[in-house]
């Protein structure tokens, strides 16, 4: 069933495997894929003598199998075949439970996924094609490994129907505990760590030591790990500066971008790919430390020394600041928006447009983005409503010239989304308003996707000078009204929200940081 390179690519990766792992398949022989999922198994066990399979035969619609190392439970279980991007989660679920893998927490952050509390049953619903699943499958098994409390399990929607309709689950990845959802799309570790410390919170004994305040000192913090960041980094280092790395995550904004065709001299990229790049360069600078998983809850700008506090009491302070925090999904903020995420309005069409598949959808922003999504969709879906506020679209006329051609592409321009309606369930209709006539109508459908752009993150930091929009205001050297203090990229006022001029504008907040260190300006 597995193709024999990547067995071959397997074995060398199992290589220096210590423990020995058992794969315990239960299973009802009356599902047509318990023997697809025998014969996965019994090739994959084939990579390492490390590994072993048993077969445990049950009634009911089972279909699954858990990883036991040196014959203890480890918490991690698959229900479904972890083909497609999945593979990928069962071979790190392997290697992390023997303590290897680039993607494992450092002690700062493993200390709070210890501290959580209570008996915590999660199961993650995917799709073998969505790209966003794997990160928070792979977060969850980590959080598993970590934590005796704490117990994961995928689950392929494809192969469980039943389960996934009385669940209401309409988006992937979805997280549910103990029957409840609690996430749902994408999440990085920091973002999946805070909602299960607001559900489980650490004992009071475990609070008091993960606030105790770890103080570092650096010569600049950069905030944020996106390409802006990146660059400054990297930028920093190379003038032999000691470099604080904060984020939530290495790659920011782009590790969800699909494709990459502009980012010059490179035809075609992937977000995943280039957040990878991004993340084995700045591993080539020794004075860079890489502090990920951290939210930003307090900051100290003023003054001499400035200082940034995290989730979890950690403390960096340095003489110079480089936001870099770039933007994120803006949303309608509109009635029942929130109401219904995962359940009907989504954001990524590449992760969730398959739970569409023969039904009526709308596509809300007409940039490129939008109409782009409108495109993917049209192939899958019934019909597809494209709604732009404004008088015309945004994106460009190719673009434009295609969807127009689609028969199942409808576009309302001038059309205000005034509310997202549901039956308790799922999203029914939206409830919009034609800017030109003020007159009010309903749009039947099953699901909305959310394209108009991105926010900027800058609501940490307060005192500097902003746009209307919350976008950091800089000079042309990236300089902030507050001295010490520089930002780039997305979350700053620079025109045009590119890769490359965020790597361009990091770059010259690095240069400004250090030739005002030389002034002594900071």
């Amino acid at each position: 069933m597995l193709d024999t390179s990547i067995l071959q690519q397997v074995t060398d990766v199992f290589r220096t495997l210590e423990a020995h792992y058992t794969l315990r398949i239960n299973h009802s022989p009356r599902r047509e894929e318990s023997k697809q999922l025998i014969e996965f198994l019994n090739d994959f066990q084939g990579t390492s003598s490390h590994l072993n399979v048993e077969v445990l035969e049950t009634d009911g619609d089972t279909l699954g199998f858990a990883l036991l190392k040196n014959g203890e439970e480890t918490g991690i279980s698959f229900r479904g075949i972890p083909n497609g991007h999945e593979f990928t989660s069962l071979l790190l679920a392997i290697l992390n439970a023997d303590g290897k893998g680039k993607n494992l927490p450092d002690e700062g952050v493993a200390r709070r996924i210890r501290a959580l509390k209570g008996d915590i049953h999660l199961q993650t619903f995917v799709s073998l094609t969505c790209t966003n699943c794997p990160d928070v499958v792979q977060t969850l098994n980590i959080f598993a490994l970590l934590n005796p409390n704490i117990r994961h399990e995928m689950v392929d929607g494809a192969l469980f129907q039943s389960e996934v309709d009385k669940l209401g689950v309409q988006a992937v990845p979805a997280v549910f505990c103990k029957g409840k959802m609690i996430h749902v799309g994408r999440g990085s570790l920091g973002e999946l760590l805070e909602k299960l410390e607001e559900a489980f919170p650490p004992s009071q004994e475990a609070e008091k030591d993960e606030n105790a305040q770890f103080h570092r000192h650096f010569d600049v913090i950069i905030l944020g790990g996106g390409p802006a960041g990146a660059s400054a980094a990297i930028y920093s280092a190379r003038k032999g500066l000691k470099v604080a790395m904060v984020a939530e995550r290495i790659g920011g904004q782009v590790k969800d971008t699909v494709g990459i065709e502009n980012l010059i001299s490179i035809p075609y990229t992937t977000g995943s790919e280039l957040a990878d790049n991004l993340r084995t360069h700045l591993a080539h600078y020794p004075t860079i430390e890489l502090f990920e998983n951290r939210r930003i809850e307090s900051t100290s700008l003023l003054g001499k020394e400035k200082e940034i506090t995290v989730k979890g009491g950690e403390v960096f302070s340095a003489p110079a600041v480089i936001i870099a925090t770039g933007a994120g999904w803006r949303r309608l903020n509109v009635e029942g928006e929130a109401e219904y995420i995962g359940r009907g309005v989504a954001f990524c069409p590449h992760c969730d447009g398959p739970f569409y598949a023969g039904k009526e959808v709308a596509v809300v922003g007409g940039g490129n983005s939008g109409i782009e999504a409108a495109i993917d969709l049209a192939g899958i879906c019934k019909k597809v409503t494209v709604i732009e506020f404004m008088d015309t679209l945004k994106a460009d006329k190719v673009l434009q010239d295609k969807a127009r051609s689609l028969p199942n592409v409808d576009i309302l321009t001038s059309t205000q989304t005034m509310e997202v309606k549901g039956n308790g369930e799922k999203v029914t209709a939206l409830q919009l308003k034609n800017r030109q006539t003020e007159e009010l109508h309903e749009l039947s459908l099953d699901g909305v996707f959310v394209q108009i752009g991105l926010s900027a993150n800058s609501q940490p930091f307060a005192g500097l000078e902003k746009t209307r929009i919350g976008e950091i205001v800089i000079d042309a050297h990236c300089r902030t009204n507050i001295p010490g203090v520089y930002a780039a990229g997305d979350v700053s006022s620079v025109p045009y929200k590119q890769i490359i001029i965020a790597m361009g504008e990091g770059a010259k907040a690095a240069l400004t940081a250090f030739d005002d260190r030389v002034r002594g300006v900071v």
